[in-house]
């Protein structure tokens, strides 16, 4: 057995002296050049590490606007929880905001109603792909297969009116001249304050189509990726003359608590529910957005330390 113990003490030789070489190359001074290159090297390796956790854990996301005014303020900093609802490959690359190709692994449930969602913003109402690639925050108030409506600024799922969130804000003004034009879908005539009543699609539903009506779902039928013409009076789907359309996806459809001040489902219509990426969970940080970094005192006297650790419910 001699001659085994004489192996194991050479591989172990082996292996001290290649870390003494590791570690007299480190200690070795650098040149400008490779000082450079370990320091990218570096900042790199950190970068990937963050896309990775920030797609399959954890992420962080910066509120934007007042649309959820009561429950998060614009400047909000929130942590995101994305193994609940879709666990994924990087999505995007920091700092930039450029898309990158990603995989989407399964998450543990769907959003339920009620609940605060960040999901990727599938576009305004008259767009088949979004100008560019940005996270929203709304509240889930309905899911696929329910039916919305909102009379009176009171809002309805399948007939039961829905109480607002605790910190919701909703004003007696009226809705500004035109909003009836604005809304989802084009041509309905349906307002912010009275809407609906319209059934969020559930895959596998069945559309009819009609030329009336065709207005109302050109955008979605395009959105889950299939093309619409009109010829002699007869609709096409793909080349093929059709009556009606079978939803291929479930959506979901959001309202901002600050439900006077929001751009929302009732103006650019549903969100798919593969474009959910996470639920917020707490605020980490929270200033003014409006104060730019460059005044630096103004700005960290307006870091909001009581926001700091809240939950969001």
């Amino acid at each position: 057995m001699a001659w085994v113990a004489e192996v194991v003490r050479s591989i172990w030789e082996e292996y001290r002296q290649e870390r003494r070489r590791r570690r007299a190359q480190r200690r070795k001074p650098q040149n400008a050049a490779e000082a450079v290159f370990s320091w990218v090297r570096s900042l790199l390796g950190a970068l990937l590490v963050v896309m990775i956790l920030n797609g399959l854990a954890i992420a962080s996301f910066v509120v934007p606007t007042g649309s959820m005014e009561g429950t998060v303020r614009a400047g909000d900093f929130l942590f995101v929880n994305r193994v609940v609802f879709s666990p994924s490959t990087p999505q995007i690359i920091p700092f930039v905001n450029i898309p990158l190709p990603y995989i989407r692994f399964p998450g543990l449930r769907q959003p339920q109603r009620g609940e605060v969602i960040v999901f990727i913003f599938p576009g305004y109402r008259d767009e088949v792909e979004p100008r560019e690639f940005q996270y929203y925050l709304k509240r889930c108030v309905a899911i696929a297969g329910d039916t919305v409506e909102i009379r009176n600024k009171r809002l309805f799922v399948n007939g039961v009116e829905q109480p607002l969130p605790p910190q919701a804000l909703v004003t007696n003004l009226p809705p500004p001249p035109g909003d009836q034009y604005r809304t989802f879908p084009r041509g309905r005539g349906y307002t912010r304050d009275n809407y609906g009543p319209i059934r969020v699609p559930k895959r596998g539903d069945t559309i009819w189509l009609s030329l009336t009506n065709l207005l109302e779902w050109d955008i979605f039928i395009r959105r889950e990726g299939h093309t619409v013409t009109v010829r002699d009076g007869a609709i096409l789907i793909d080349g093929r003359p059709t009556t009606f359309y079978v939803v291929e996806r479930d959506y979901c459809f959001g309202l901002g608590d600050n439900r006077d001040n929001s751009e929302d489902s009732r103006y650019w219509g549903f969100i798919p529910v593969e474009n959910v990426v996470g639920k917020p969970m707490i605020v980490y940080w929270s200033w003014d957005p409006l104060i730019p970094l460059g005044a630096f005192l103004h700005k960290v006297a307006s870091i909001r330390w009581d926001r700091i650790g809240r939950q969001v419910r």
